[in-house]
């Protein structure tokens, strides 16, 4: 049985409900629609509508607050490398600086596929569809987060050992954890922690149950997709391809209309990639070479390596094979991007 996703991209002819629908085309999260649509901000044909329970086409004319909706473009995902201090939420009540802040003059309108708190840092997958994001965000989905976690204290292997099949915490049950010893240090230790759930600061809330503060978090890998050398603050567009591959399904639908397809400005280049060997022999591409910007906040070195004192050994990937080296050519041009947007999760995912 394959362990990839199943999933289909909908072209938007067939009837779906009004917010579904305004998700898809990247301008907020669902619930955010719902939540403008009952504020009187969405209107259908030229009629302000007050519920969401009303089913749309791509032949309706629809309007969020008083702009139409854009033209909706292939699917597309991005692997983005969020550096410490940083909020995963579209609009911060504290006023405090959000990626979507930071990615504003570099990408399109995007939502997060799940989160990471302020101060964890590592992959985050961005898509400008609703529907690709919210599916990959699911449990059911399969795929394994896993995170390069530094400690304080010594570690008891036999303590990690004992979490494999879960644990419950103050009332909260937790899923099976994948947690391994990688480096002990005097007063510290490198754990890598594998989860399937990503519940609200899971990671961390498991450690300090074993009796360990979490000095460093980073999220290294997001099911087949890798953090990998994308520096703090840089970004990395998935090839179509290999979403089609990792989801198991045929090629993102392309655009329709006459909108033109915006690209991540900034400097583009491939990096190696990290595949592992699949049943057939060949290494597939597990979307790390693609078209990358470096970030204003990165320092140009990756989390996931840190200074010689403290470093722990390189993160395993996600199945076996040989690295291979993508063609490090440039593009010609850069190309400018509308504003990101996100939407809020109360998850660590």
């Amino acid at each position: 049985m394959s362990d990839k996703p199943t999933f289909s991209f909908d072209s938007g002819s067939a009837p779906a409900r009004i917010a579904k629908h305004i998700a898809r085309a990247g301008v907020c999260s669902r619930r955010e629609a719902e939540a403008r649509i009952l504020d009187g901000r969405v209107t259908v044909n030229g009629e302000v509508i007050a519920s969401p329970a009303l089913n749309v086409t791509a032949a309706d004319e629809i309007t969020v607050d008083g702009k139409p909706l854009p033209m909706r473009e292939a699917a597309r995902l991005w692997r983005y490398h969020k550096p410490r201090g940083l909020v995963v939420t579209d609009r911060d009540e504290k006023d405090r600086e959000t990626i979507f802040d930071a990615l504003a003059d570099r990408l399109p309108r995007v939502l997060s596929v799940g989160r990471l708190d302020m101060d964890s840092e590592g992959l985050i997958l961005l898509t400008n569809d609703g529907g690709l994001a919210r599916h990959l965000e699911l449990p059911s989905t399969g795929w394994s987060r896993k995170y390069r976690v530094r400690v304080q204290g010594r570690v008891d292997p036999a303590a990690l050992a004992g979490i494999a099949d879960g644990i419950t915490i103050d009332g909260v049950r937790y899923g099976e954890v994948s947690a391994r010893l990688d480096r002990q240090m005097t007063s510290n230790a490198w754990v890598t922690v594998a989860i399937r759930e990503g519940k609200n600061r899971e990671v961390r809330r498991i450690m300090e149950h074993l009796g360990h503060h979490v000095g460093r978090l980073i999220r290294v890998s997001y099911g087949p997709f890798l953090l990998g050398d994308i520096p703090a603050g840089g970004v990395e567009e998935v090839k179509p391809r290999v979403i089609a591959d990792q989801l198991g399904i045929e090629a993102p639908p392309q655009p329709t209309g006459t909108a033109k397809r915006r690209t991540a400005s900034g400097p583009a280049r491939n990096m190696p990639a990290k595949p592992r060997r699949a049943s057939n022999g060949k290494a597939p591409d597990t979307g790390t070479s693609g078209n990358r910007t470096s970030g204003r906040k990165g320092s140009g070195k990756n989390p996931a390596t840190p200074d010689h004192a403290s470093r722990p050994p390189r993160a395993a990937g996600p199945s076996r094979g040989r690295n291979t080296h993508a063609d490090h050519s440039r593009p010609s041009s850069r190309h400018k991007a509308g504003p990101a947007r996100g939407h809020r999760n109360k998850a660590d995912r």
